[in-house]
């Protein structure tokens, strides 16, 4: 296998940076969840079976959006037919964070959406955070399951998995990643009291058009 070209050896680190981010900070330890890159007319992942603390960037696989191999010294992630999936289909979305954890699992297997019940919300770009239908890991059905939540969304849940989180570059998916579980858990407790009154359709547009020119989205 050929080593990593030059050009694309810091985005690799960028991948690498954001797993361990992802692991360190609890939204996915040791070796679940993966990361991704769009790079050139492909994608950098995270490959399978190997601990982040371990990764270097020779080891982060190189791939085509239909799968094939282009470089990397491991196997790619089980899951990267749901990352080619969501480059083909958001030609905006630079990166692609998918973390197993714990309140948006929590959520997840319980088939929830997170509705309007705050503000914040929106940041995600919509009303909600949909759940998607459970499918097995790694499979065509789990890619399309995950587009189709992801539609006009910056992030949703996956039944009885987890959640996934999009942007225009890999550190901002791993930002939002972080919101997605912020939200899950505000949203877990909230359900502890009963079931939180929520903000109105109209508002939800308001905020999203606010956060359209706001942080990572200006």
């Amino acid at each position: 296998m050929a080593d990593a070209p030059a050009d694309d050896a810091w985005l690799r680190q960028r991948v690498i940076d954001a797993a361990l981010d992802m692991s360190a900070r609890g939204l996915s330890p040791q070796m679940s969840g993966n990361v991704s890159a769009r790079c050139g007319d492909g994608f950098l992942i995270t490959p399978s079976g190997v601990a982040y603390d371990d990764l270097l960037p020779d080891d982060i696989a190189h791939l085509d959006l239909d799968g094939q191999v282009i470089s990397g010294a491991c196997k790619a992630s089980s899951e990267w037919p749901m990352h080619a999936a969501i480059y083909k289909a958001r030609p905006e979305v630079q990166g692609i964070v998918h973390a197993h954890s714990d309140y948006a699992v929590s959520l997840a297997v319980m088939h929830l959406d997170i509705p309007a019940f705050h503000y914040m919300v929106a940041v995600l770009g919509g009303r909600d955070i949909r759940c998607a239908p459970y499918a097995t890991f790694g499979s065509v059905e789990i890619a399309a399951y995950a587009v189709a939540a992801l539609k006009d969304r910056k992030a949703c849940l996956l039944a009885h998995h987890g959640q996934i989180a999009i942007g225009a570059s890999v550190e901002e998916a791993l930002h939002l990643a972080h919101e997605v579980e912020t939200l899950s858990g505000q949203y877990w407790r909230a359900l502890q009291i009963g079931e939180p009154p929520l903000l109105s359709d109209e508002e939800m547009a308001i905020n999203v058009a606010k956060f359209s020119g706001y942080g990572w989205n200006a």
